[in-house]
């Protein structure tokens, strides 16, 4: 055996063996590591626009934050201004309603002190008849002397 033979014999299968795999399986490979790269570069892009669209949802969120603070801050305001109105409406209320009970309390009082004089008027009346009566030293007639009494009591 020549060493020349054995190696011309190794190189035609190694270039056999070159061949079939670039004719079969290099292929192959090619186009797992071709799909893989694609679905790396598709991951890649879907992250990238994954970080884009959380940005913008960032920013919609934050606007959205804005706004509803914004609303919130003009509700509490009209809702103060509506407690303002409210307590100055009641407050308003309270006075006129004050003012009416004042009204019919002096009302009242001036009709108690209008009933009490006329007591008082037919009170002293009474007396002053009584007093003639012991002065005169004889019965007054009442009824005889109505205008009389009523002239008096009018005068008191």
């Amino acid at each position: 055996m020549n060493i020349n033979a054995t190696l011309i014999g190794q190189m035609i299968t190694f270039g056999l063996f070159v061949w079939f795999t670039m004719k079969f399986v290099w292929p192959h490979i090619l186009n797992a590591m071709q799909e893989r790269e694609d679905k790396i570069a598709d991951g890649l892009a879907a992250a990238e626009r994954g970080r884009h669209e959380l940005a913008i949802a960032q920013e919609k969120v934050t606007e959205q934050l804005r706004e509803a603070k914004t609303k919130a801050a003009a509700i509490v305001d009209t809702a103060h201004k509506k407690a303002d109105q409210l307590i100055e409406q009641a407050r308003t209320e309270a006075v006129v309603e004050k003012k009416k009970i004042v009204q019919q309390a002096q009302e009242e009082i001036a009709q108690e002190k209008y009933q009490a004089l006329q007591a008082l008027k037919q009170h002293v009346a009474v007396i002053a008849l009584s007093g003639a009566e012991k002065i005169i030293g004889r019965e007054v007639d009442e009824a005889a002397n109505k205008d009389i009494l009523d002239q008096l009591i009018e005068e008191l």
